[in-house]
């Protein structure tokens, strides 16, 4: 019976190590085995350079989980995976993890597909100098003095005839003054 374990992979290869394992188990007749391999991640909105870029995001960077009927051919096979360090478990032994477990990293991303999170970075902070790209306040530089997530909105104070008037605009509409 195949169950759920957490494989320790290098941060940032956890999707060659995906494929690495998928490729070496069809080559060595163990597929039926290997039944999901799965990186959690979700789609998160980040504005970059005054533009909302849709960007996935691993939630457990460093890890992949597997789905295995796990006997002694196929630890070898995931053990034996560059980029590998090995599975979670206590002593070196591998530790499944119950279904109702491995669902809650899916159920996430699920629900992050299905509704895209608006969860938004952008790459200034309050304090920060910004130039204003868009509307009647276009080139004007001013101060970050709020940010609101929520409704995706900057609150920058611009000096206009020598007085700061602080001016709401969407996060796209203003950049890091260089």
């Amino acid at each position: 019976m195949a169950r759920w374990y957490i494989i320790h992979a290098y941060s940032g290869f956890e999707n060659k190590v995906k494929e690495a394992i998928i490729a070496e188990a069809e080559r060595m007749g163990l597929s039926q085995l290997v039944e999901d391999i799965q990186v959690p991640s979700e789609t998160v909105t980040e504005v970059k350079r005054g533009k909302k870029v849709q960007v996935e995001r691993k939630t457990m960077p460093g890890y992949v989980l597997a789905k295995l009927g796990l006997n002694d051919d196929v630890y070898h096979l995931v053990k034996n995976t560059p980029k590998v360090s090995g599975f979670l478990g206590v002593n070196g032994k591998p530790q499944a993890i119950s279904e109702t477990e491995a669902s809650r990293y899916f159920g996430a991303a699920e629900a992050a597909a299905a509704e895209p999170r608006k969860q938004v970075s952008v790459d200034y902070e309050i304090g920060d100098s910004v130039k204003v790209l868009e509307g009647p306040f276009a080139s004007f530089n001013g101060i970050v003095e709020e940010l609101d997530f929520d409704k995706s909105r900057v609150k920058v104070s611009v000096s206009i005839f020598g007085r700061a008037t602080p001016v709401e605009l969407d996060f796209e509409h203003v950049e890091l003054s260089k």
